[in-house]
């Protein structure tokens, strides 16, 4: 049966207030309580509503101020250097978008961080430079660029670059407005030198085979026991699958980062996917609830987010709040386009909350409005 979407239908709360009904509102909040049909109506919308707002952080913009923090604090001062990316309408729990948090980290060759670990989850995208390392729970794994890198909660972490190499650069993604919001996240410091419990890149060297998985390993994390995803292994894919599939008409050829063991997400709060987008192909618009955040790591095209345009090349970053119609266009007539994003789908998926729709109008593309 279609549902009634009005506020004047029955079931919906229609109470004009009185003097009455004033006084017994003040009764109720001195003892800590209050009337249910005073807010039903917002904290129970029609559809789902976003307190965040699409937002484009441009690289170009935001690279000098970067690496200028490395002149001005040391990693140990400064705990980790990062300049975070805050949503407008996020300020204050600092997310980038829905309760995901979202920053940029730099660090010189021979710049290492204390190991520390947290309740939060964390992954990284690789941006710029050589001979970057991180080191999770005795797992030293070295990175290059388009890598990228996952930190489950409550693993003992720290990054650096090796001397003689480049300064790297890197995003950080968090689900800490999450977890601090669930009132459970906390921090510790190790103390000492985290030892190495296997080696250099055992994880990947172990686990990103081609189809096959270690016979006489036991792993009972509820996270991946793949800790980084190789640019060099993740793009042919897309290029593989993009001979074979059309792919999905709202996200050209999409692909999630999966745990080898499951094939579900990488960690139980975060969820992360790569896109190929064709050569001049404009993908149809659709909404779904889920936040994301996306990093262009190849081309140059726009996204029309809520029927605004927001231009990205590479390096950009920019965020889809949940239930805002978005589409994606590459611009090249010539070149692929490829972005990376990270998302809270873990959450929604296994709390039941996810849907999906499809842009109604104009064979499926939104109006631009600025």
């Amino acid at each position: 049966m279609e549902a009634k979407h009005s506020d004047d239908v029955i079931g919906r709360a229609r109470v004009k207030d009185t003097p009455e009904l004033e006084d017994y509102y003040k009764e109720l909040e001195s003892l800590g309580a209050g009337a249910l049909w005073t807010v039903a109506n917002d904290i129970e919308p029609w559809e789902p509503r976003t307190s965040s707002v699409p937002m484009l952080w441009k690289y170009e913009d935001l690279r000098e101020l970067v690496l200028k923090s490395s002149d001005l604090v040391t990693p140990e001062q400064a705990g980790r250097r990062v300049v975070y990316l805050v949503n407008d309408k996020r300020k204050d729990v600092s997310a980038a978008v829905g309760w995901l948090y979202t920053g940029i980290q730099v660090t010189r060759p021979g710049e290492s961080t204390s190991a520390h670990r947290h309740k939060a989850s964390a992954l990284r995208f690789i941006m710029e430079g050589e001979g970057g390392y991180t080191v999770v729970d005795g797992n030293k794994i070295t990175f290059e660029v388009n890598d990228f890198v996952i930190t489950p909660n409550s693993t003992w972490h720290e990054h650096g670059v090796a001397e003689g190499g480049k300064t790297c650069v890197w995003q950080d993604g968090l689900d800490i407005p999450l977890v601090n919001a669930l009132e459970a996240n906390d921090y510790a410091v190790f103390d000492g030198k985290q030892p190495l419990a296997h080696p250099i890149n055992f994880s990947p060297l172990s686990y990103s085979g081609s189809g096959v998985i270690p016979a006489d390993h036991v792993w009972d994390k509820p996270y991946s026991p793949l800790f980084k995803y190789s640019w060099k292994s993740v793009y042919p894919a897309l290029l593989d699958a993009a001979k074979v599939s059309d792919g999905s008409a709202f996200d050209g050829i999409l692909m999630q980062y999966s745990n080898p063991l499951t094939g579900g997400h990488v960690m139980q709060t975060m969820g992360a996917t790569i896109q190929l987008l064709r050569a001049g192909e404009h993908t149809k618009a659709h909404k779904h609830t889920g936040s994301f955040v996306y990093q262009c790591a190849k081309g140059k095209g726009y996204s029309v987010i809520g029927g605004k345009r927001f231009d990205w090349k590479e390096r950009d970053i920019f965020c889809v709040p949940s239930w805002v119609y978005h589409e994606h266009v590459n611009l090249s007539e010539t070149e692929d386009a490829v972005l990376f994003s990270f998302n809270d789908l873990p959450v929604i998926e296994k709390l039941g909350l996810y849907q999906e729709k499809e842009y109604p109008d104009n064979n499926g593309f939104q109006t631009i409005n600025n």
